[in-house]
């Protein structure tokens, strides 16, 4: 089991970085608990792998510190750190079978065959691979692949963390979802510290306890899915994570309200003075799922023309226009609306957020 933690690490591929678009990864903290799991979330390019690898050794990073259980590891190499990786594409040996493939980690190190041949079984079982024991691994399927990779970061006990890199992106989507719910379960049967590296928000919702959210090599927010979905910090968070992301509508504050589209909205005085006092780009937030549908009348709703309704099984994705902005709502399967209709929404106080030049004004 292992408690990682990060003291100012950033890294540059450039020999000598003069500005922030130099940076892979720009210097950050974190913490992450013993038996915690973890997903960095972020578009292709966002620096997930860069701090992936460095925690794993693979990557010396430009600078700061990486503690395992409280020991500098910054200069120790991979073999040192007792940490597995799992790539997005599988390393075994084809000519080996299942079995050996997972023994292959214990016999390098020297283990006894009868422990060897323990241990191995132990994981098998929990990864139900037991009745594939003795076929070679040429022409399993990629799942069955990622599965014996995985049981090879397992099989040994002194393994502090598992990383994983994109695991299920060869996976097809048809038993995406069982190795995914496999990988919950050897979580929370094992209680080992995972860190896994995703662009998929389901996959990091799912599977993470704490998600931490990347963009442009920058950590813009770390929280529980929960947390990350209700009160994201930045707006990039809120457009990121969703399907769709969250409503951001260009507004302006004065005094006691915030105003979208000349319509007003109520606003705490604390928060109105914050945004005044910032001069930054103004804009509101608020989650399509958070905006109700309401009667003509009803104080500080808004009249919104419905342009596009688009039927998903258990609900509706309807596409509304506020004078000139576009606004999402999402909609309960039972309730019918149409393009080309009037309706009045409203946006709750306790789900909208004020963003200034990005970072929401708490």
């Amino acid at each position: 089991m292992a408690r990682i933690e990060l003291r100012g690490v950033g890294h540059s591929y450039v020999a000598s970085p003069a500005s922030d678009k130099d940076w892979a990864l720009r210097p950050l903290e974190l913490v992450w608990q013993d038996g915690g799991a973890y997903a960095l979330l972020g578009p292709s390019g966002c620096g997930k792998t860069t701090l992936l690898n460095i925690i794993s050794g693979l990557l010396r990073p430009t600078r700061g510190q990486v503690l395992i259980n409280g020991v500098d590891v910054t200069v120790a190499p991979p073999q040192e750190r007792n940490i597995a990786q799992v790539f997005q594409f599988p390393v075994i040996y084809d000519t080996m079978t299942v079995a050996e493939n997972l023994a292959f980690p214990l016999r390098n190190r020297g283990v006894s065959p009868s422990e060897t041949r323990t241990r191995v079984e132990e994981v098998a079982e929990l990864l139900e691979l037991t009745g594939e024991l003795k076929r070679r691994a040429s022409g399993l399927s990629a799942d069955m692949r990622q599965r014996i990779s995985l049981g090879r970061g397992l099989v040994r006990k002194d393994v502090a963390a598992i990383l994983l890199d994109e695991p299920l992106t060869v996976i097809d989507p048809h038993v995406k979802w069982l190795l995914r719910r496999k990988l919950k379960q050897v979580h929370e049967s094992l209680k080992v510290t995972l860190v896994y590296v995703t662009h998929d928000q389901v996959e990091a919702l799912t599977l993470a306890d704490q998600v931490v959210v990347m963009n442009l090599g920058r950590v813009m927010q770390v929280g529980t899915p929960q947390e990350l979905f209700e009160r994201p910090a930045e707006t990039f968070v809120g457009y990121f994570i969703g399907s769709p992301g969250m409503n951001l509508l260009p507004c302006a504050v004065e005094e006691g309200a915030v105003v979208v589209e000349g319509h007003r909205l109520p606003l705490s005085a604390e928060v109105s003075a914050k945004a005044k006092a910032s001069g930054g780009e103004l804009r509101l937030g608020i989650r399509p799922e958070f905006v109700r549908r309401v009667p003509e009348g009803t104080p500080s709703a808004l009249r919104v023309e419905v342009s596009q309704v688009e039927d998903l099984g258990r609900y509706r994705i309807a596409t509304a226009k506020l004078g000139q902005q576009v606004v999402k709502v999402r909609l309960p399967e039972e309730e019918r609306l149409a393009a080309g209709e009037s309706c009045w929404l409203e946006f709750p106080a306790k789900w909208t957020t004020l963003y200034v030049d990005g970072r929401a004004v708490t």
